[in-house]
C-alpha cells in the first residue's frame, strides 16, 4: 500500500437520532487542527453505549477511501467524512485488505487492527435506511476498529505506513463471514494466535465468534 494518507480525522458529540431514544456518537464530523489520541480514543469524541462501543479494542474506527468510494459509487451520490460514524478516512486504503493484527503508524500514532465494525440499527436510522445493514454485511467490505499502540496528535495530511501482521491472515471480510459462527481446529487456531478483540478471545472459548 503506498501513497497513504490521513483524509480526514472525525468525532461526534452526543445526540438523539430522529425516531431514537437513547444518545448516541455516531453522527461524526470532520475537524481541523490535529486532535490528541490516547488508548480510550480520540479527544471530545463521544461514546455512549458502551455495551457495544468504545473501550481498549474499539479505541477507533477506520474507513479507506478506496472502500468508501465504492460506496459512493453505489449510492450515487457523495459521502461526507464521518458520514459511517468513522474517526478516520486514510486514503488509498481498501478495507477489504485489511486483517486482524495489521498496524497504520502516522507520525508517533499506532493503530492496531482488531476486528470489523458489524453494522446495528443506529447506522440504519443515521443515514435513514433500514435496510442499510443488510446492505453493509452483503458487501463484505467493513470499516474496522483498532486498539491504540501508541498515541499522540492525528490531523489530516499526515503520512500513513501499513505494517502487516506477521501470522495467519484472517481480514476483516472473514472475520465478518465467521461472525455468530462456531469455529473449531485451524480456523480457531488462528484466531487464537492473532491479536484479537478481547471480547472475542472471550468468545472464543466456547468457539463462538462474537465481539
Amino acid at each position: 500500500m503506498t501513497n497513504m494518507k490521513v483524509m480526514a480525522v472525525c468525532i461526534g458529540h452526543a445526540e438523539t437520532l430522529r425516531g431514537k431514544r437513547s444518545k448516541t456518537g455516531i453522527n461524526k464530523h470532520q475537524m481541523h487542527g490535529p486532535l490528541s489520541l490516547g488508548n480510550a480514543g480520540l479527544a471530545g469524541d463521544a461514546v455512549c453505549d458502551r455495551r457495544y462501543h468504545g473501550g481498549p479494542d474499539q479505541a477507533v474506527y477506520v474507513e479507506g477511501s478506496i472502500s468508501l468510494n465504492r460506496w459512493r459509487e453505489e449510492f450515487g451520490r457523495s459521502i461526507k467524512y464521518g458520514e459511517f460514524g468513522e474517526n478516520l478516512v486514510i486514503k488509498e486504503l481498501d478495507n477489504e485488505t485489511i486483517a486482524v493484527g495489521d498496524r497504520l503508524s502516522m507520525g508517533d500514532v499506532i493503530l492496531e487492527a482488531t476486528a470489523p465494525r458489524m453494522p446495528c440499527a443506529t447506522l440504519g436510522a443515521k443515514l435513514q435506511d433500514p435496510n442499510f445493514v443488510k446492505q453493509y454485511r452483503r458487501a463484505e467490505r467493513p470499516g474496522f476498529y483498532c486498539r491504540v499502540i501508541a498515541g499522540g496528535e492525528l490531523s489530516a495530511g499526515m503520512d500513513v505506513a501499513f505494517h502487516a501482521f506477521g501470522g495467519l491472515r484472517i481480514t476483516m471480510p472473514q472475520m465478518m463471514r465467521d461472525y455468530g459462527k462456531t469455529i473449531s481446529g485451524q480456523a480457531l487456531e488462528a484466531y487464537l494466535l492473532a491479536p484479537i478483540h478481547h471480547k472475542l478471545r472471550a468468545s472464543l472459548a466456547t468457539g463462538k465468534v462474537k465481539f
